[in-house]
């Protein structure tokens, strides 16, 4: 290059304009300015080859329901917009009749719990546009009959059908009552662990409704002050069974509409404890009932004719430890029926005649099939997500149900989640990965084939180049008694080996979990990428009994929870702190609810490791928790007492050395904070120093207002000051 097109050169580069990198800050995270464009309530239609989206005016308060072509994409029409209708102040979410003409729209949902919720319905016929309300008084789980005459709902712990056309109520159970007697819905432990709410099912005949009746009367109470802004704080009191305490005791009955008669189903032959799920067969007079005893290591499916309430066990599982119960159970047009097991170690897919004799294992390998998406009758195909290529990635797969031509479907890497279109000919795929932001495509059944893009997020993808992010970095570490843990790292984005840096581990670890995934950033992801740009090195491990790698790692830590998956997560730091570029006297670790256990142990029984480590919503000890969850993993601390005991951080407060943050929500109706008072107790009387915030109010998940930025700035600047 000659000296006079050197010097232009240079003079060009001299005055090109000069792009700052933006630091993320915890602002920005909190006020949504990485959030992701989706697709809301993405319903696929069942009767018509289409789909809707609730589609939402943030800024003028109103939704619409959209109704798209599935091989287009175009937009069909707009079936309600909530500014049509004053009575309709929003649209929080909405299911369809079976004929697919009328939609129940719920508005002014009020949370309970996790996942209950009181709202005020409105019936909406699409044909004439009307919009009636339903009832004067918020309910729970309204759903239409078969034949789309009628709805069933709850309220106040009891069930009623409404009729559509001549508008007469009838109420089919007397006897609910708070705290005491539910009706058709799950009491707080079922909800939370066996996670669904509706516990009632019509038939597809729409003459009968299957529900479940919960009597709480034994289950001890545990309350919580609720303090507002009152000169009282308010009790809030309702029923928790805590482990080895009593459940509600479960009971089984069929409401007939015809004869406004309801029989309870003797199921003595079976061990009934939890009823964790009922469905109707195909066959309207043929309910299917889940049954599982109490240490949820012996599953029974069981038939109930709703004639004469005869009972037939179809199919009965075993397992040394746990049982996870399924989502996946589907009839077939001849009543055999498709299940997912991990009877072979693996989670994978069956094909049962309707008497329980196997007729095909579907799926085979050392991989597990993650989510079930439908047959499709003509192909006589089954459709699935699993972890074929890779644990920490999912793909989406079209396979026989003889178990022949298999197909993977989607050919990019990371996190696939697929849509399908009622006649199995196209889907929807939601993708991303560690780089790529969310996006959602069109794509052929048949081969996977991408027809079109719907949404792809390329302007989020724009605008963080500005960010300079740094990246997930995954590997497998290798402890040294020869277990492969998953793992990432996030390295300062001007990252230089020569240095020393910092460690902050982030974890989860509770059993069947997944933190360490190929997919998109979370907002904890940012935080992690604000922290890489101010110097530290993040670091996440999935230690022994996580899940997707196959039951026996993930059960391994049975009867024991905190003893492998803290040994894991100690190995895994000290093999982190001998990298020649980490300052392994500078390690921290985060987590919340299991995850914050798991720091708690870790602080303390790692207290030559770890310098630091926040807890926020912990578990202190097992026995403060409640049965199904406990229990399914450690049995009963009558049982198993040393298994509750020995792995309860409060009794290694004495271990204590680095320093600790521990976070709590005073209305945490999840994780008592019960937990961090009693580890508060014990570390005060063990005169350990420590730090601790009390948020007012708040759940498990410490949010509202500008909660979670306060948070997440106080959590900020601890690690800075001790890290």
């Amino acid at each position: 290059m000659s000296i006079i097109k050197r010097t232009f050169f240079l003079f060009l580069l001299a005055t090109l304009p000069v792009v700052a990198q933006q630091n993320i800050t915890l602002d920005k995270i909190w006020k949504g300015y990485f959030r992701t464009q989706g697709m809301d309530e993405l319903h696929a239609m069942k009767n018509t080859n289409q789909y809707t989206v609730l589609n939402r005016d943030w800024n003028a308060g109103t939704a619409q329901i959209d109704l798209y072509d599935f091989a287009t994409l175009n937009k069909v029409s707009t079936l309600i917009n909530s500014e049509d209708h004053s009575d309709l102040k929003s649209i929080d979410s909405y299911t369809f009749s079976p004929d697919e003409k009328k939609i129940l729209i719920a508005t002014n949902s009020q949370y309970i719990f996790r996942h209950s919720f009181v709202a005020d319905y409105f019936v909406y016929d699409i044909a004439t546009k009307s919009l009636t309300k339903l009832g004067d008084e918020p309910i729970q789980e309204p759903t239409f009959s078969a034949d789309n005459a009628k709805i069933a709902c709850a309220y106040q712990n009891n069930l009623y059908v409404y009729d559509l056309a001549s508008k007469k109520v009838a109420q089919i159970t007397n006897d609910g009552k708070k705290n005491a007697i539910i009706n058709g819905i799950t009491d707080w432990v079922y909800e939370e662990e066996f996670a669904f709410v509706r516990a009632y099912d019509w038939n597809a005949t729409g003459d009968k409704i299957a529900f479940i009746r919960f009597d709480e009367t034994e289950v001890p109470e545990f309350t919580m002050e609720m303090y507002n802004q009152g000169l009282y704080p308010n009790p809030y009191t309702f029923k928790y069974p805590k482990a080895g305490e009593k459940n509600s005791k479960v009971s089984l009955h069929i409401y007939d509409v015809k004869t406004d008669a309801t029989k309870k189903i003797n199921l003595g032959d079976f061990n009934a404890y939890y009823i964790p799920r009922i469905q109707w067969a195909n066959d309207a007079q043929t309910l299917s009932v889940q049954l599982l005893n109490r240490h949820q290591n012996n599953l029974n499916l069981v038939f109930v004719d709703a004639n004469t309430g005869t009972t037939t066990g179809i199919l009965n599982e075993k397992d040394d430890a746990y049982i996870d119960i399924t989502d996946n159970l589907t009839f077939l047009e001849d009543n055999s029926f498709i299940w997912t097991s991990e009877q072979d170690g693996y989670n994978h897919i069956y094909h049962y005649a309707s008497t329980g004799k196997l007729k095909k294992q579907v799926t085979s390998g050392n991989w597990e099939v993650t989510a079930y998406y439908g047959y499709d009758k003509n192909s006589k195909n089954i459709f699935y997500q699993s972890v074929e290529n890779g644990s920490i990635n999912r793909d989406v797969y079209r396979i026989s149900i003889k178990g022949k031509n298999k197909t993977r479907l989607t050919p990019q890497t990371g996190t696939n989640k697929a849509t399908f279109s009622p006649k199995f000919d196209y889907f929807i795929n939601t993708f991303s990965n560690s780089t790529t932001p969310t996006n959602y495509t069109l794509n052929r059944a048949k081969n996977g084939e991408q027809v079109k893009v719907i949404v792809d997020n390329k302007a989020l993808a724009k605008g963080l180049e500005a960010y300079n992010l740094p990246q997930k970095e995954f590997t497998v570490i290798t402890t040294p008694n020869g277990d492969k843990l998953n793992a990432w790292m996030i390295k300062p984005a001007n990252f230089n080996a020569t240095k020393k840096y910092p460690v902050f581990m982030y974890q989860y670890s509770g059993p069947g979990s997944q933190e360490v995934s190929n997919t998109w950033h979370s907002y904890n992801d940012y935080w992690f990428m604000m922290l890489a740009q101010q110097g530290y090195i993040v670091a996440c491990v999935d230690g022994r009994g996580t899940g997707f790698k196959g039951a026996d790692f993930k059960k391994v830590t049975y009867k024991e929870l905190g003893k492998y998956e803290v040994e894991d997560q100690i190995a895994a730091a000290k093999i982190i702190g001998n990298y020649d570029y980490v300052d392994a006297s500078r390690i921290g670790i985060f987590g919340w609810s299991y995850g914050g256990f798991m720091s708690s142990n870790c602080l303390l029984k790692g207290n030559d490791v770890f310098k630091m480590a926040i807890a926020v919503a912990p578990v202190t000890n097992w026995r403060f928790y409640d049965t199904v969850y406990t229990e399914r993993y450690m049995q009963t601390p009558q049982e198993n007492a040393s298994g509750y005991d020995e792995n309860s951080p409060i009794n290694h407060v004495s271990k204590l050395k680095g320093a600790y943050l521990l976070v709590h929500g005073s209305a945490d109706d999840n994780v008592h904070l019960q937990n961090t008072m009693l580890m508060v107790e014990a570390l005060v009387q063990a005169n350990k120093q420590f730090d601790w915030a009390i948020y007012p109010d708040k759940n498990h998940g410490i949010y509202g207002g500008a909660t979670r930025l306060q948070l997440y700035t106080k959590m900020t600047n601890f690690i800075k000051e001790k890290l």
